[in-house]
């Protein structure tokens, strides 16, 4: 099979969102709504395991309170959330990982189809894309988000819908991913996959993305940690990503 499109997460792949973007404006919306809450980086890494903001904030405010919160007090948690983030992110306070923009311009100049699918919120995509992502933005055919599926990752139905939306083949895709549930729900659309560890994924054992065709820090040729399978040169010198390794791993059994 040729490489035909490329499917991009969106949170620790194409830019390190979680913690320098969504945590502080979770931690501003608490303040701004008169909430006794406020989250630490080792607080919100526990929290990273419900997925979807909302989800989280719900789990958070149970465990606290011993009930579950008025959906009108998330309803005003979650837009206070999102107004910060989106301040945030249009300011260009999240720059892209490297080797982003280079990998979705060249594909882009390749022909091949590219779609952003994430838990994500669309107003924090429209977010991203109007700062650090905008001079690529146009290069993405479609957008799934959080609001587009019932099941957000690592249930496959975010992908399933990109794949019918887009109708491609699965065996032409190779979905970007940084994390176990974004592999996993890949995995599940029956997607190949190639990890790129963020702040986040870093923390993971690597037998946990055993089932990823290839796991790099970035996708800039940054020195990844073994056991990994990256593009290197006869020397072992790690190189940047380029659309013709990434066909060989779409042709990888």
């Amino acid at each position: 099979a040729s490489l035909a499109a490329l499917f991009w997460d969106v949170d620790g792949t194409l830019a390190e969102t979680e913690f320098e973007g969504h945590l502080p404006a979770f931690n501003r919306a608490f303040a701004e709504r008169g909430e006794p809450y406020r989250w630490d980086p080792d607080t919100y890494l526990r929290l990273l395991r419900v997925s979807g903001g909302r989800d989280r904030l719900r789990a958070w405010l149970r465990d606290q309170e011993g009930e579950d919160p008025a959906e009108q007090r998330l309803d005003a948690l979650v837009q206070a959330k999102q107004h910060h983030y989106t301040s945030l992110v249009r300011a260009g306070g999240l720059p892209l990982r490297p080797g982003v923009a280079r990998l979705i311009s060249e594909a882009a100049e390749a022909g091949l189809t590219q779609a952003i699918v994430t838990a994500s919120s669309r107003p924090a995509v429209e977010a991203l894309a109007a700062g650090s992502l905008a001079p690529v933005a146009e290069a993405f055919h479609t957008w799934v988000c959080g609001e587009d599926v019932a099941a957000v990752k690592p249930d496959p139905e975010a992908y399933r819908l990109a794949l019918s939306r887009l109708a491609l083949d699965p065996a032409r895709v190779l979905v970007l991913e940084d994390s176990v549930g974004g592999l996993a729900a890949a995995h599940g659309a029956g997607l190949a996959c190639v990890i790129t560890l963020s702040r986040l994924s870093r923390r993971e054992h690597p037998s946990a993305f055993a089932r990823a065709r290839a796991v790099l820090t970035d996708l800039d040729g940054g020195d990844p940690p073994a056991p990994v399978a990256g593009p290197s040169e006869a020397d072992g010198r790690h190189v940047p990503a380029t659309l013709s390794w990434l066909q060989q791993l779409i042709q990888a059994p």
